[in-house]
């Protein structure tokens, strides 16, 4: 007899090596294992792509050496002038989310951003780095970022609370933004699967569907790894230049 699976079971984070220690539950899992493919599949594009490097660079050198321009080409348009030294955190971020959105799209895989733990975790660290930086910087001052410029000043009473709240929401808005994309994709993904593979020699129709779904979300995947980016550095602007 077959086993149906939910469309969501591939979202289940399984324990591979149970490990508790103090009562906590610190298990290597299937989450964790991917976080680790992940991680060690850019260090391996970037150091090996770039021990031996050359004037005319091979396959691996130019894939290294494009995502590393297209990510200070990020930086530059969007962060401003002073924010090339955060390129490292951002390169690794960028790579980090792409790659993790990408290896999720490997039949049986794990998608490691379909967690929200695992997206807000990114997201705080961008946003607690993000406002050490301003405060480090600017001092008091940083709270002018709270204070439009060229308002009346009887607008303040409203506006302040408002930026104040808006600020404090990035986390939670950057987090849900990749896992509600990657979610969702992911789903779709399962669910016309399964219809097809339940219609037998009618499946023509719902595979060709599948199979434009998996374009969509390899498209998802790279997309939600620029606008993570994008996002993180028009935070580190604010950070910078206080506008």
């Amino acid at each position: 007899m077959a086993i149906e699976l939910h469309p969501l079971h591939q979202f289940e984070i399984q324990r591979i090596i149970p490990l508790h220690i103090g009562g906590i539950d610190i298990s290597y899992t299937n989450s964790a294992l991917l976080m680790t493919i992940a991680v060690g599949l850019i260090v391996a594009l970037t150091v090996f792509g770039t021990r031996k490097a050359a004037l005319v660079p091979g396959r691996w050198q130019s894939l290294a050496e494009m995502s590393y321009e297209f990510v200070a080409d990020i930086i530059d348009t969007n962060a401003g002038h002073g924010a090339r030294q955060y390129l490292p955190f951002v390169f690794s971020l960028f790579m980090f989310i792409l790659f993790a959105n990408l290896l999720g799209l490997v039949p049986w895989s794990f998608t490691v951003t379909s967690h929200l733990v695992v997206t807000f975790a990114l997201a705080a660290v961008v946003f607690i780095g993000v406002t050490i930086i301003g405060i480090v910087r600017h001092g008091w001052h940083f709270l002018r970022l709270f204070v439009p410029e060229g308002v009346p000043p009887v607008l303040l009473v409203l506006l302040v609370p408002i930026e104040i709240l808006s600020y404090f929401i990035r986390p939670f808005t950057l987090s849900i933004r990749l896992f509600a994309n990657m979610l969702a994709g992911h789903t779709m993904l399962a669910i016309f699967g399964g219809f097809a593979a339940s219609v037998g020699l009618l499946a023509i129709f719902p595979l060709g569907i599948n199979i434009a779904l998996v374009g969509l979300e390899l498209l998802v995947a790279v997309l939600q790894a620029y606008v993570f980016a994008i996002l993180t550095c028009l935070y580190l602007r604010d950070a910078l230049h206080l506008h």
